[in-house]
C-alpha cells in the first residue's frame, strides 16, 4: 500500500497531510488488513520527489505510530535504474545523483529493521541487448554459470540484477538491509521474437522456483519475497509490451496456464 508519488512532496512538507493520508487508507480497514509495508513512491527515484521521499517516510512513521500503528514498515520501491553500474553484480552502485538521498533512506530503513522493494525486469535487460545476453541466461535455463564474479557464479540473469542492489547497498555502508522484489514478470506479446507466452511461462515458473528454493549467490540463505507483475493484462496502459504483463486477460480468463 502506498500513496501516490504526486502525493509525496505534499506528506514530506505537511505532518497533517500525513496523518490524513494514514486516517483515510489504513485506519478504517486496520482491524481487517495487516498491512505490514507503506511505500513511499514507487520508482519515484530518480524522478523530481527523490528528495522528499525521506522526509515523507519520517511524516508517514509518525502517522503511523500516532494511530498505534507503530509496526507497519514504511519504505520505497526503485528501479533497476536507480544503479548507474550493474554489471558485473559486484560493481552495482547507486548513480551519484541519488546516492545521498539512498543513503538517508537506508538509514530510516535500519531503525525500522524495514526491507528495501526493487523492481527487477531481465526482459528489459535481455530485449534491450540480446547480442550479449542470452535467452538462457535471462529465463533461468542455462546449464552453466554465464557470468563468474569474484568467485560467485551465476546462471541467470536476476540473480545478478538483485545482487547488483547488494552491491550498491554494501558500498553505502548498508549491506544488512533486505531486498524484497516487488515487481517483475515477462510480457507475453508486443515485441516479437522476445516476447511471448512460451518465454513468460517459462520465466515464471522458473522464478517461482527459484526465489521459493534459494537466495542469490551474494545471498544463499535469504529466501527473497517476490511478486509478480502482474495479475491481469492492463488493456488501457500504453501499447504494446507494457499491456502484456498479466496472467489474465481484463475478462478473467487466463492467458496461458500457470496457477
Amino acid at each position: 500500500m502506498g500513496p501516490r508519488n504526486e502525493d509525496i512532496q505534499s506528506l514530506a512538507k505537511d505532518q497533517s497531510a500525513a496523518d490524513a493520508w494514514v486516517n483515510t487508507n489504513i485506519v478504517p480497514y486496520k482491524d481487517d488488513v495487516q498491512f505490514k509495508l507503506i511505500t513511499i513512491g514507487n520508482e519515484a527515484i530518480s524522478g523530481q520527489s527523490s528528495s522528499y521521499i525521506p522526509d515523507a517516510m519520517n511524516n508517514i512513521m509518525n502517522s503511523l505510530a500516532l494511530f498505534g500503528l507503530g509496526t507497519t514498515k514504511v519504505t520505497t520501491v526503485v528501479p533497476m535504474n536507480a544503479l548507474s553500474t550493474s554489471y558485473p553484480p559486484s560493481d552495482g552502485a547507486f548513480g551519484s545523483d541519488i546516492t545521498s538521498i539512498m543513503t538517508s533512506i537506508m538509514a530510516i530503513l535500519a531503525v525500522q529493521d524495514s526491507p528495501l522493494l526493487i523492481n527487477v525486469y531481465p526482459y528489459f535487460a535481455y530485449a534491450s541487448d540480446p547480442t550479449h545476453i542470452s535467452l538462457d541466461y535471462a529465463l533461468f535455463t542455462s546449464t552453466a554459470p554465464v557470468v563468474v564474479d569474484q568467485g560467485l557464479e551465476y546462471y541467470n540473469l536476476f540473480d545478478g540484477m538483485v545482487d547488483a542492489f547488494n552491491a550498491a547497498l554494501d558500498k553505502i555502508g548498508f549491506g544488512q538491509i533486505t531486498l524484497i522484489v516487488a515487481e517483475t514478470g515477462w510480457p507475453t506479446a508486443g515485441n516479437e521474437p522476445y516476447t511471448s507466452v512460451a518465454n513468460a511461462q517459462t520465466y515464471n515458473k522458473n522464478l517461482l522456483n527459484h526465489v521459493t528454493q534459494k537466495g542469490t549467490p551474494k545471498r544463499p540463505e535469504y529466501i527473497m519475497p517476490t511478486f509478480f507483475f502482474e495479475m491481469f493484462n492492463e488493456d488501457l496502459k500504453q501499447p504494446t509490451v507494457e499491456q502484456n504483463f498479466g496472467f489474465f486477460f481484463p475478462n478473467m480468463n487466463p492467458v496461458y496456464p500457470f496457477w
